[in-house]
C-alpha cells in the first residue's frame, strides 16, 4: 500500500468510527455505513449482505442499488458473486461482473448498469457473516489498495455486528447472540438435559477495534508478542529437559514449529500493517486470526491444517495477553451447567465431575476420551456441533439432545416445553423403574438374565446398589491412566483396585486390563503412527510387546484382591495363542506374589473379550481354556461390518439386528454352550431395550451396560417371551430381510408392549 493511499484507509476508518457511534437504530447504522464507504471509495455502489440463516444471504442496506431490494434480495450461498464470495471466504474482484463465472443477475435491484465488482467476506474467526460489496459503472479494476482498505472494513463490521451495532427489525439484523439456533452434531451420549451453558474457554471479545494512536498500538503488539516468544521459550526448555514426559522428537518438532511461528516477521509485519491503517493492536491480531481459519477451511492437507492451526491458537494467546480476558474470567457455573467447548481432554472433563448436566463439543468423535468419560459419568454428550463455541456465549439457555445429536442453543418457548414434558416422562419412567430394581430380570416364560453395569471410575460405583445391576460386568482400568499426565504407582492402582471391590461390596467386579491405543493414547506415552490405529498396535498387543505395565497392573489387582475372588478380562484378544500367553502371565504373578507372602485370590476367572470375528472361530481349546467371554459389541460390530463407528458417514449404515450379525452372535453363543463357557454382551448396543431383547432370544443370558440403560432393559425383558420373539426372529431371517428390526417392532406392537 502506498503512503499516499495510507492517509484515506486511515480517514475512511475514522469516519466509521464516527458513524459507529452514533446513536440510532441497526438500520438507520448500515445506510449510513454504505454511503460513507461509496462517498470515500468513490464508487457508485456500496452494499451489504448478511446471513439471514446458514445458508441465505440478505442484501440489508445499499447506496447505489434500487432501495427497494433492501430486505427482499436474497440467495443462496454459493449463488451469484456474493454468495461465491461468501462460499469461498475469498474477495472477488473483476472488471467485468456479467462475465464472470458463476454471475446472477438481480433485476430487482437495478445492478445491470454497474460493471466493476468488488466483494469482500465479512467473517469472524471462521464464521461468515456476510458479504461487503462495491460497484461502478466504468469497467474498472479496484487497485491492491481498494481491496485492503475494504478487508480492513469488513473485519470492523464483523467485530461490530458481534456487539451487536447493528441490531434491529428482522432476522437478518437480530442480535447474532438473542436468536434461537439449531444445531445438528453426532450423538456422542445418550439422554437429555436442559441448563445454561459454561464455556470451557470463553471467547475473547475485542471491544474496540479501532486505534486511538497507532504508534502506542504498535508498542503494545509488540510487547505482547515478546511475552509470547517467551512463553514459548519456556515451553520449549521444559520439554527438552530430560525428566520432561515431553521429552521426544516429535513433541519438540511440535514446539519448534510453534516458535517459528511466533518469531515470524511476516506475521507481525502484516498486523503493524493493519495498525497503521486504523485498526487497534487486538483488531489486528483477530484479522489475521480470521484469514488463518478462512484458509483452514479451505485446506484439506493435514500438515497445513495443523500449521494454521497452530498460528490460530499463538492468535489467542496473544488476544488474552492484550485484553487481560485470560481462560479464568471469573463467570461463576451457572445452575445446571452445560459444558460447551471446541474439545476437552478427559482430565479437564473429570475435574468438573458430575456437576455438568450435559456436554457440546465442537469436534469430539463417539470413541474419544471425552465420549469415554461422559459415557462413565452418564452425562449427555453431543459431538460435531458446528460453530457452538462462536454462537453461545455464558448462562444462555441451552437443550442437549444427545438422543438425536441436536443442540437448541435459546430455545423457543415450544421447544423448551416439548423437552421438558420429555424429561417428565422419562423421571416418571425412572420412577417405575426402581420399583423393579431389586427383582431379577426373568423373562415371561422363565429364562432369567443377569444385567450387570458397565463402570471406569470410582463415581460409578455408588450407582451399583441404585441401578439394580447384579455387579460390574467392565470396569475400564484404562481411564486411571488416561487421566494423568504420568505413569500411576502400582501403590496407587492397588488403593484405587481395592476401593472399587469395597465399593461393590461382594458383588462381582470384572476388570479389563489396559485397553491403550488406537485412539486412547496415554498423554505420557509417545503416540505410535499408524495407518489404521483401529487395526493396530492396541490393547492386548501393548500389554504382551510391553510387559512391564501389564505386569504391574496385574500385581496390583491381586494385592487389591486381599485373597478376595478376583476376575481378569483382557480386550482385543485376536488369536488363541495371546489368551494363553496373557493368561500365563496371570499364573506366574500370582506365583510371584505368593512367594512374597501375599494372599492368593480365593478364586480366580480369567476371561477375554471377543471383539474381532477372528477370536469366534478359534479352536474349541480357547473356549474351554476362558473362564469367561465377554462380546465387545463397539468394536465387534465395526470390524464385522468394515465401518468405522467414528465414522459418521457410515456408522449408522449397519444395524445391529442385522441378520448376518445376529447369525453370527448365534454362532459364538451355540460355540460357548457347547463348552460350557459364560457368555455375556458389553457394550451400548446392550443398554438398548430392543436390541437387548433380541440378544436374549438368540441364547445370551448376561448382558452389561450403563447403569441408566439397565431399568428400562430390565422392564422391557420382564414383559417379553423371549420364546416367541425368538421365532419371530427365525422367520424373518428365513424370509430374506436384511434387518429382523421390523418383524421385531411390529411383533412387540401386536402383543401391546411399548418401550
Amino acid at each position: 500500500m502506498t503512503q499516499a493511499s495510507e492517509p484515506g484507509s486511515r480517514r475512511l476508518l475514522q469516519n466509521l468510527r464516527a458513524t459507529l457511534s452514533d446513536p440510532g437504530e441497526g438500520q438507520a447504522r448500515l445506510n449510513h455505513v454504505v454511503q460513507l464507504i461509496a462517498r470515500d471509495m468513490g464508487t457508485d455502489v456500496c452494499s451489504i449482505y448478511l446471513f439471514r440463516d446458514s445458508d441465505t444471504l440478505e442484501l440489508c442496506a445499499t447506496e447505489g442499488l434500487k432501495a427497494e431490494a433492501v430486505h427482499q434480495t436474497r440467495m443462496r450461498l454459493g449463488e451469484g458473486l456474493v454468495g461465491r464470495v461468501a462460499a469461498r471466504s475469498k474477495p472477488i474482484n473483476t472488471a467485468d461482473a456479467p462475465a464472470e463465472p458463476g454471475f446472477r443477475y438481480m433485476p430487482e435491484t437495478g445492478e445491470e448498469i454497474y460493471s466493476a465488482f468488488l466483494g469482500v467476506p465479512i467473517q469472524r474467526l471462521g464464521e461468515r457473516l456476510g458479504v461487503l460489496v462495491v460497484q461502478s459503472r466504468n469497467a474498472r479494476a479496484y487497485s491492491e489498495d481498494d481491496l485492503y482498505a475494504l478487508e480492513v472494513v469488513a473485519m470492523v463490521l464483523a467485530e461490530m455486528t458481534e456487539l451487536g451495532a447493528f441490531i434491529g427489525e428482522g432476522a437478518a439484523l437480530s442480535a447474532p447472540h438473542q436468536r434461537p439456533s439449531m444445531i445438528r452434531g453426532s450423538a456422542g451420549q445418550e439422554g437429555t438435559a436442559i441448563g445454561n451453558v459454561y464455556l470451557h474457554e470463553p471467547r475473547v471479545v475485542v471491544t474496540n477495534p479501532f486505534s486511538d494512536d497507532a504508534e502506542v498500538e504498535t508498542q503494545r503488539l509488540r510487547g505482547a508478542i515478546d511475552k509470547l516468544r517467551l512463553s514459548v521459550d519456556e515451553l520449549l526448555s521444559e520439554a527438552s529437559r530430560p525428566q520432561s514426559n515431553s521429552h521426544d522428537k516429535d513433541h519438540m518438532q511440535v514446539l519448534e514449529a510453534y516458535r517459528m511461528f511466533a518469531n515470524s516477521k511476516g506475521w507481525l509485519r502484516r498486523m503493524e500493517a493493519d495498525i497503521a491503517r486504523g485498526l487497534s493492536a487486538e483488531a489486528a491480531v483477530e484479522k489475521e486470526q480470521s484469514s488463518a481459519r478462512a484458509r483452514m477451511q479451505q485446506v484439506t492437507d493435514a500438515y497445513l491444517r495443523e500449521r494454521l492451526s497452530d498460528l490460530d491458537d499463538l492468535s489467542n494467546r496473544l488476544l488474552r495477553l492484550l485484553t487481560g480476558q485470560g481462560t479464568d474470567t471469573g463467570v461463576e457455573m451457572p445452575d445446571a451447567p452445560i459444558l460447551v467447548a471446541r474439545n476437552i481432554g478427559p482430565g479437564e472433563l473429570l475435574s468438573y465431575g458430575r456437576a455438568l448436566k450435559g456436554i457440546v463439543l465442537e469436534e469430539g468423535s463417539v470413541g474419544s476420551h471425552a465420549a469415554i468419560v461422559a459415557r462413565a459419568l452418564a452425562i449427555p454428550l453431543v459431538i460435531n456441533a458446528a460453530r457452538i463455541t462462536a454462537e453461545a456465549l455464558n448462562s444462555d439457555e441451552i437443550i442437549v439432545d444427545g438422543d438425536q445429536g441436536l443442540v437448541h442453543l435459546r430455545p423457543e418457548d415450544s421447544v423448551r416445553a416439548a423437552f421438558a414434558d420429555k424429561m417428565a416422562m422419562q423421571a416418571k419412567a425412572q420412577q417405575r423403574y426402581a420399583s423393579i430394581r431389586r427383582v431379577p430380570a426373568a423373562t415371561v416364560e422363565g429364562p432369567t438374565i443377569a444385567l450387570h453395569m458397565n463402570a471406569g471410575l470410582m463415581a460409578d460405583l455408588p450407582s451399583l446398589p441404585s441401578s439394580g445391576a447384579e455387579g460390574v460386568g467392565l470396569f475400564r482400568t484404562e481411564l486411571q491412566f488416561l487421566i494423568r499426565n504420568q505413569m500411576p504407582k502400582r501403590s496407587e492402582l492397588v488403593a484405587i483396585y481395592k476401593r472399587v471391590m469395597d465399593a461393590a461390596d461382594r458383588k462381582p467386579v470384572i476388570f479389563r486390563t489396559l485397553d491403550i491405543g488406537s485412539d486412547k493414547v496415554l498423554p505420557f506415552m509417545k503416540p505410535t503412527e499408524e495407518p489404521n490405529p483401529a487395526l493396530g498396535w492396541r490393547a492386548i498387543r501393548v500389554g504382551l510387546d510391553r510387559k512391564g505395565v501389564l505386569c504391574m497392573q496385574l500385581q496390583a489387582l491381586i494385592r487389591a484382591a486381599e485373597g478376595r475372588p478376583l476376575r481378569v478380562m483382557f480386550p482385543f484378544v485376536a488369536q488363541f495363542d495371546e489368551f494363553k500367553r496373557a493368561r500365563e502371565m496371570v499364573f506366574e504373578m500370582l506365583d510371584r506374589e505368593e512367594r512374597l507372602g501375599r494372599p492368593r485370590p480365593r478364586d480366580i476367572k480369567i476371561g477375554a473379550m471377543l471383539e474381532t470375528p477372528s477370536l469366534a472361530f478359534a479352536p474349541r481349546q480357547f473356549y474351554e481354556m476362558a473362564d469367561f467371554i465377554s462380546i465387545g459389541g463397539n468394536d465387534l460390530k465395526q470390524f464385522f461390518f468394515a465401518a468405522d463407528r467414528e465414522n459418521e458417514r457410515v456408522r449408522r449404515r449397519y444395524d445391529t439386528l442385522n441378520v448376518s450379525f445376529l447369525s453370527f452372535i448365534e454362532m459364538i453363543t451355540e460355540r460357548c454352550a457347547a463348552t460350557g463357557t459364560p457368555l455375556s454382551f458389553c457394550g451400548e448396543d446392550a443398554g438398548r431395550p430392543l436390541e437387548a431383547a433380541c440378544f436374549a432370544a438368540m441364547g445370551l443370558r448376561s448382558l452389561s451396560m450403563r447403569p441408566a440403560s439397565i431399568g428400562p432393559v430390565k422392564h422391557l425383558l420382564r414383559r417379553t417371551h423371549i420364546g416367541k420373539l425368538g421365532q419371530v426372529i427365525a422367520e424373518a431371517r428365513y424370509d430374506g430381510h436384511q434387518s429382523v428390526r421390523g418383524s421385531v417392532l411390529e411383533w412387540f406392537e401386536t402383543q401391546g408392549i411399548t418401550f
